[in-house]
């Protein structure tokens, strides 16, 4: 696998709403902040959101789609060695900060000592679902990913020292349409999952494949996921390794 080049300006096909906060344009350029995919899917979602929140961050995507293949039918332990050693080669090639989008192996991402930040994409989900109250749905749409996000919930419930109740949900097909390029289709299975729960304080969205179920949800229950926050705290932890 190599890295792909820095991409060009991504359109408004990705479907991501307006920046959430002006940009900082003092900094023409910062990073580079290394993604690691298992989806090529992901690569527009997040150039869309670097346009719209973090001009000048420079992101270096690397897609390996055989990881979560190879994850879901052995455990994500099985890829741990191919994990760290994505992260160890993007950390060669320059990244300051290194962002796993894959929930499934989030955890094994998180855990590796590369010498820079490493960090996974639904951690501040998680804790923003924790904030919004006691009772969390985790909704996914490949079953290898609701264990880690449940513990990951849990942590950042121990982490806040408050009371969580996180139950999971599989939205069956999803991902058959994803995997077959029906990412409106995966987006509609997903929403229409998502306004069937009710008895919950946040939903979460536990896959990155995910995002564009929220935008399509009309429950009033909070809908969460993780592109847009797990890249802020990838950009802020390249700011502070850039800038100091």
């Amino acid at each position: 696998m190599t890295p792909a080049e820095p991409s060009a300006p991504a359109s408004a096909q990705a479907g991501i709403p307006a920046p959430v906060r002006p940009p900082d344009q003092s900094r023409s350029r910062f990073g580079p902040l290394a993604l690691l995919h298992t989806s090529p899917a992901h690569i527009p979602v997040f150039d869309a959101l670097r346009d719209a929140d973090h001009p000048g961050l420079e992101l270096r995507h690397l897609v390996d789609e055989e990881i979560l293949a190879r994850a879901r039918r052995e455990g994500p332990d099985s890829v741990a060695d191919d994990v760290r050693a994505y992260i160890a080669g993007a950390v060669a090639d320059g990244a300051r900060v290194v962002l796993c989008t894959c929930s499934t192996i989030g955890a094994i991402a998180e855990r590796t000592d590369a010498g820079v930040p490493v960090l996974r994409v639904d951690r501040p989900m998680a804790a923003a679902a924790v904030a919004a109250g006691s009772r969390v749905v985790v909704l996914a749409t490949v079953a290898s990913t609701l264990e880690p996000t449940v513990g990951l919930v849990e942590e950042e419930a121990r982490h806040a020292g408050r009371p969580v109740e996180a139950r999971t949900a599989l939205v069956d097909g999803a991902w058959a349409l994803f995997d077959a390029g029906d990412l409106d289709g995966c987006a509609r299975a997903v929403a229409d999952a998502a306004d069937a729960i009710a008895d919950a304080d946040a939903i979460v969205l536990a896959q990155a494949s995910m995002t564009a179920a929220e935008g399509l949800v009309t429950t009033s229950v909070p809908v969460l996921s993780s592109p847009r926050p797990g890249l802020a705290a990838a950009a802020d932890a390249v700011r502070r390794v850039s800038f100091g």
